[in-house]
């Protein structure tokens, strides 16, 4: 199976850096597992590094108490898998919360004392990202470089927003100031994100003593002709040449793994990536929010002469052809033909109208399918992907808008034009 073809070697280093007297960093690399951390501490007196460990081996016991839950969302990616996948590293991050926070309150010493948090853990072909403040995981796939965590921090928020720029925010005094962390309360919000694993991927993780001095843009030239390896070192030094005045800590994955299936697995993540990005609908969202559509997407397979929708019959999913072709059908007919690529039944997305069309699989067909249901779920949860979507959706149906009255408008010159010579062709 492909769960089983598919590998990780990760490497992992943690540094003081040059200002600070204690780390208050951790890190954890547990192939075995399948789980990878980086969490940095904050409290003082030692108190961020008890906060950071705490945390790292909370989450560890957690995860390992329940890792069939990871082979299950990498053996059968089901929307119920996902869910359960997703909610395993959130209770897992809610219990290093619920912990730190009750070592706190019957120590004075180590009162306030929390952590960011960042996680990868890795079920088969799947991976699931937990994250919490300014701590960030970072995607290198076929020569692009994504963040995958949006920072939890004031200026991330006010960035977001728009009420300062990006150099405003370089200059901030409140860029070091952290909306979320592991410990300070009772509970915290749960950033997580289900991910494909592709051979070739690799997955940056780092506390922001590392983020602090490299831009996004950097990565891809920094880690050019270094071995995996030797990667987590040479970041270290990059942030330590450049001031180093905060601890540092990366830890890099590398997926590989062999034969046929990983190869048609790989090459259907990287369709169901290009093709979703291509649709009007999901063009304007950043990768990592393409990403998080993806992980609501279920995929199916349809013979040839299988009726994919009925004309007539309602509908609230979106179809992606990821391989294959289908025939679209009005009243019996053909009027057009989808590849891999095409696309259909998106304003099932809107309501449950019935189908204006009948698309039928002409060849073994397989598909991906968005929801109504998963994808309004998603919206309430990031509204700045919401309010993208959204907009949108106005400007296809305002396009189809326009489409159809240009088609009446020449529809009605050609009536006119018809009427206006009947007279002489009755003569």
């Amino acid at each position: 199976m492909y769960a089983v073809a598919l590998t990780t070697e990760a490497f992992g280093l943690t540094d003081v850096g040059r200002r600070r007297q204690h780390n208050e960093d951790a890190m954890l690399v547990d192939a075995s597992l399948g789980l990878y951390v980086v969490a940095d501490g904050m409290g003082g007196h030692a108190a961020g590094e008890v906060a950071s460990n705490r945390a790292t081996e909370v989450v560890r016991q957690h995860i390992s108490a329940n890792r069939h839950l990871l082979k299950d969302l990498g053996n059968n990616p089901t929307p119920d898998s996902r869910s359960a996948a997703a909610a395993l590293i959130e209770v897992a991050v809610q219990r290093a919360c619920a912990d730190i926070y009750r070592t706190a309150m019957s120590d004075a010493s180590k009162r306030g004392m929390g952590t960011t948090f960042v996680c990868l853990a890795v079920g088969g072909n799947k991976g699931v990202i937990g994250h919490v403040g300014d701590s960030r995981v970072y995607l290198v796939r076929h020569g692009q470089c994504h963040r995958l965590t949006e920072d939890h921090t004031l200026v991330a928020a006010q960035l977001k927003a728009g009420t300062i720029t990006k150099d405003q925010a370089a200059t901030s005094q409140y860029r070091n100031v952290i909306t979320r962390a592991v410990g300070i309360q009772e509970s915290v919000q749960v950033d997580t994100l289900i991910v494909d694993l592709v051979p070739g991927d690799m997955f940056i993780l780092c506390s922001d003593g590392l983020h602090g001095y490299v831009e996004d843009e950097e990565v891809l030239s920094l880690i050019a002709g270094v071995a995996p390896a030797d990667l987590p070192k040479r970041f270290i030094d990059i942030a330590n040449e450049r001031g180093g005045k905060d601890n540092i800590t990366a830890v890099v994955v590398k997926v590989a793994g062999e034969g046929s299936s990983v190869s048609e697995e790989s090459s259907e993540a990287q369709s169901r990536m290009e093709a979703l990005r291509k649709i009007p609908l999901f063009r304007h969202l950043t990768y990592k929010e393409q990403t998080a559509v993806l992980s609501i997407a279920t995929t199916r397979t349809y013979p040839a002469g299988r009726e994919i929708v009925v004309e007539g019959q309602p509908g609230e999913e979106l179809f992606v052809v990821i391989r294959g072709r289908v025939a679209i059908e009005k009243n019996g007919v053909e009027i057009a033909e989808l590849r891999a690529g095409g696309h259909f039944g998106e304003m099932g997305l809107i309501d449950n109208a019935p189908r204006s069309a009948t698309v039928r699989a002409t060849e073994p067909t397989r598909t991906m399918v968005i929801s109504r249901p998963d994808l309004m779920g998603l919206m309430k949860r990031e509204s700045i992907l919401a309010v993208k979507m959204l907009w949108s959706f106005v400007q296809v149906l305002s396009d189809r808008l326009r489409a159809t009255n240009s088609e009446l408008s020449e529809a009605r010159q050609e009536l006119a034009v018809a009427q206006a010579i009947a007279p002489f062709a009755e003569e």
